[in-house]
């Protein structure tokens, strides 16, 4: 591709990091010059990122707004970005989660200056992560999440910070280091199909939809070295050990990052690498990944239910609901695709609003452990309504956000199962089910422990209730909660394009696969892969559709429903 130059999706990227280099310039006693800076930054940054909204069209599933700017060229090396459907929506959190994340580290007293800083850079590492289409610089930014991370665990967390620090540290950097070998094999592979080695992801997905990139054992090979690494982020059973520690010992902006941002890289890594560039390998390992999936939701629940304290318990939620994004990722269908999209938007706004909670009551009781409390919805009635509110949505009540997400990772499931789609058994999403229940009990019990009860200790009795900022940002994540909940069509639209041409992708043989690179082929409304003629060169969502070229499965399987139900109703179908 020819040098674009820098456009909205770098500023949107680096604009954090630009934030954070200035504010390294401020002299470290101006705190409250740091504080409102690094806010002030994020805020921008997430105004920014609503550009990127207006600027994209989901009536296409090729990637828009892509920046491509030469950078190593020797090795095939660009500075590549753009953003999909499935893409969109995680920039989006990304940007409005750091609001929230820097706002409330207004209460970091201690080294407050390297806390923001840390902050931004982290930001930017994120974005960078969901917006790259170089592998080497999905890498880099993959990889630069880790140290602003590690810093903050080790620095401001709680007293077994080191152990959870350096624990954190080396399972994902051990991961990435499958990823990297892996990535350097693409290259020679590239090579040897192109001529010149590349690392640019169109280029290779291109060679996968031909059937061209890889085949049998080599194929299963580079699957299952992507799928450490991001099995390890996600974290996906049994590579999850990390994690508890982690968000035990964080400080709480540490913990929102990790929670509602920074496992959704994982599962952006399956479905933006694993599923299009090794398909095959993808639909022989569903039935495996499933199984872990089922064993991840019950295991963290049961685990969940056992905890003393409310981060381990919400960590190992955490565990058990992500399971359910990953049983939807290898549904291999529509509606798994879908949910698994969509749930991993509603996890982040969840369960980052209960680590923010958790914060908040942590700063004014200094203790995370239930025989701690007790009665706190007479001591603090705002907080116990808001936190009511959150802990339903991630139990996955209708009308809140959680339902619909998980609603459709099952439905995926069992249509996988009832189809027997890749030798998926049936019994594996109605086990899954069961971790719902399982989500109502340890939730409910944690609620009614903390909030319920006598007010019999000195320290609940001195308690008061948050203040009108804190409220403003339980507020704003509570909006989310019911928005996505009533009215998902509003962020599955934006999507479905490029979850279909996922789908497509994945399940398809050779050369009826649709390529990324392809700009004559597009997906339609009903979900088929099309001719198209016209595309408008500025807005790739214009298009005039000539010819079908692969029929929606999917909807194709309802058509048949409504031919059965008129026959029996005795009407022509």
């Amino acid at each position: 591709m020819d040098n674009t130059g820098f456009g909205l999706l770098s500023l949107v990227i680096f604009m954090p990091l630009m934030g954070g280099l200035f504010l390294m310039l401020v002299p470290k006693d101006f705190v409250k010059v740091h504080r409102y800076l690094a806010l002030a930054v994020t805020i921008l940054t997430f105004v920014a990122s609503l550009q990127i909204y207006r600027a994209f069209s989901g009536n296409t599933y090729h990637f828009q707004l892509v920046e491509s700017i030469p950078w190593i060229t020797s090795l095939g090396i660009t500075y590549k970005v753009g953003v999909d459907g499935i893409s969109l929506w995680l920039v989006l959190l990304t940007t409005f989660i750091a609001v929230i994340s820097v706002w409330f580290s207004f209460y970091v007293g201690e080294r407050a200056k390297e806390f923001m800083v840390f902050c931004l850079i982290l930001e930017t590492a994120l974005i960078g992560v969901f917006c790259a289409l170089d592998l080497i610089l999905f890498f880099i930014f993959f990889e630069a999440t880790l140290f602003p991370m590690y810093l903050m665990i080790a620095i401001w967390g709680g007293k077994n910070r080191a152990y959870a620090s350096v624990k954190f540290f080396l399972f994902t950097f051990l991961g990435s280091i499958f990823m990297l070998v892996a990535i350097v094999a693409l290259y020679f592979i590239t090579q040897e199909k192109l001529g010149e080695g590349t690392f640019d992801l169109i280029a290779m997905q291109e060679l996968a939809a031909a059937g061209d990139l890889a085949a049998g054992t080599v194929q299963l090979w580079l699957f299952a070295a992507f799928a450490v690494a991001f099995a390890v982020k996600v974290p996906f059973f049994p590579l999850h050990t990390w994690l508890p520690d982690a968000h035990t010992e964080a400080p709480t902006a540490g913990s929102i990052f990790l929670a509602a941002i920074m496992l959704k890289m994982g599962i952006y890594g399956f479905l933006r690498f694993c599923l299009p560039l090794f398909p095959e390998a993808s639909i022989q390992a569903a039935p495996l990944m499933m199984g872990l999936a089922v064993v991840g939701i019950i295991y963290g629940a049961v685990m969940a239910a056992m905890q003393p304290d409310w981060k381990r318990l919400i960590a190992y939620s955490s565990v058990s609901h992500l399971g359910f994004v990953m049983l939807g990722v290898f549904a291999l269908n529509h509606n798994g695709l879908m949910g698994s999209v969509l749930q991993s938007v509603n996890h982040g706004i969840s369960t980052g609003a209960l680590f923010l909670m958790v914060g908040m009551i942590y700063e004014r009781r200094h203790s995370r452990l239930f025989k701690d409390f007790g009665g706190l919805k007479r001591q603090m009635p705002m907080f116990s309504g808001l936190f009511l509110l959150i802990m339903l949505s991630s139990v996955a009540l209708p009308s809140m956000n959680g339902f619909i997400g998980e609603f459709l990772c099952l439905i995926g499931g069992f249509e996988a199962g009832f189809n027997g789609t890749a030798g998926i058994p049936i019994w594996m999403p109605v086990v899954a089910g069961s971790g719902i229940v399982f989500a109502a009990v340890y939730l409910l019990w944690m609620f009614q422990k903390a909030f319920y009860g006598p007010v019999d200790k000195a320290e609940i009795r001195r308690l008061r209730d948050i203040k009108v900022w804190e409220q403003g940002l339980c507020w704003g994540l509570v909006l989310f909660v019911f928005w996505i909940g009533l009215y998902p069509t509003f962020y599955t639209s934006k999507m479905e394009a490029s979850v279909n041409a996922l789908r497509h992708q994945t399940i398809q043989p050779p050369d009826a696969r649709p390529a990324w690179a392809d700009m004559s082929v597009d997906v339609n409304g009903r979900g088929d892969v099309v001719e198209v003629t016209g595309r408008d060169p500025v807005d790739l969502g214009v298009w005039t559709q000539v010819r079908v070229l692969v029929p929606s499965e999917h909807h194709k399987q309802r058509e048949d429903t409504e031919a059965v139900v008129a026959r029996r109703s005795g009407e022509q179908p």
